[in-house]
């Protein structure tokens, strides 16, 4: 794609309803020329989550923008709050996931943009990730 556009407005954004999030593309191949970078506005609706997935040829960067976020990396997780990021380093298993009652919105940056196929795994019906949140956890959709 040749795309000289530099700049992006909210009205040439790509919005995709995924299964997750209504997601805001601002940076891919069909809205910039871009050679390395991919990113996304996610807006996550309360108790809704992208549950354990990788990315197994691209790393990303997770940016909370408002809202709060029960960020998994690995099994590790943190509670994320606007102005907090998480990295997720190539092929990790990831979650995130939002149990509280207000939307949460967030960028995820993602790289390479042109990184080989798959692009996401998902790891949600597989031990240990299918009960690693366990029942002290609100349950998301």
């Amino acid at each position: 794609m040749s795309n000289p556009r530099r700049f992006v407005t909210a009205a040439e954004k790509v919005d995709f309803q995924s299964p997750w999030t209504l997601e805001e593309w601002l940076c891919r191949g069909d809205v910039v020329d871009n050679k390395e970078l991919l990113m996304v506005r996610a807006n996550m609706e309360p108790h809704r989550c992208h549950p354990f997935h990788s990315h197994p040829t691209r790393e990303e960067l997770i940016y909370i923008i408002s809202g709060r976020a029960e960020q998994w990396v690995g099994k590790e997780h943190r509670i994320l709050g606007p102005g907090e990021m998480a990295f997720i380093p190539m092929g990790e298993i990831h979650g995130t996931y939002n149990p509280f009652n207000e939307r949460l919105v967030f960028l995820a940056i993602l790289s390479p943009s042109n990184a080989a196929e798959p692009g996401i795994v998902d790891y949600s019906t597989q031990e240990p990730w299918a009960s690693l949140r366990g029942p002290e956890f609100p349950p998301c959709t």
